[in-house]
């Protein structure tokens, strides 16, 4: 099928989802590397857990603990990525119908309450790492460790909330706001 015969705004569309799939590792953080490692990670325990299980008839003990911190871990550490590019679920009535400045003293209320909540989150996550001393049940490794996991990517989670923060109050708007032509 040609483009002459498709009409002009799917045209426009393909040519936008062409752009969409271009990777440039440059967009990227270090806690999507980060993340990306971690989940093949757990992905191979986990299949190593159901070979075991199903195949050899005899589980081996530590997949499933070390499966289930894997998986906090990369939920961590990967809401971190979510963070930076503001992909996190959002109620957007509000931002699409209200006036402009309305809409921009939202999201500078959203931004502010998301760093206050990563603040706290940061601060007792530390001090439940700090007193935590019990072990993992399988595998001789302090349970103290994924707590401070869980930290990295509520720290991380922080730098990136302000980072981006900072990117609405240079720009004066936010991602959730429409400018005048967009409604």
């Amino acid at each position: 099928m040609s483009n002459e015969r498709l009409p002009p705004d799917h045209e426009t569309h393909w040519i936008e989802a062409e752009e969409e799939d271009k990777f440039d590792f440059r967009d990227q953080g270090l806690e999507d590397y980060v993340t990306l490692v971690l989940f093949w990670i757990l992905l191979v325990v986990v299949f190593l857990q159901f070979f075991s299980r199903y195949v050899m008839g005899d589980s081996i003990a530590w997949t499933e603990e070390m499966a289930r911190y894997f998986l906090i871990s990369v939920g961590f550490l990967g809401s971190a990525m979510a963070v930076r590019k503001n992909s996190h679920i959002a109620v957007e009535f509000f931002y699409r119908y209200m006036p402009g400045n309305v809409g921009l003293a939202m999201s500078t209320t959203v931004d502010l309450s998301r760093i206050l909540f990563l603040s706290i989150g940061v601060w007792i996550t530390y001090k439940l790492a700090d007193r935590t001393t019990a072990m993992m049940v399988s595998v001789d490794i302090p349970k103290s460790v994924i707590y401070y996991i869980v930290l990295a990517g509520f720290v991380l989670m922080l730098v990136r909330s302000i980072q981006v923060a900072i990117r609405h109050w240079r720009e004066g708007t936010s991602e959730l706001i429409f400018t005048e032509d967009d409604r």
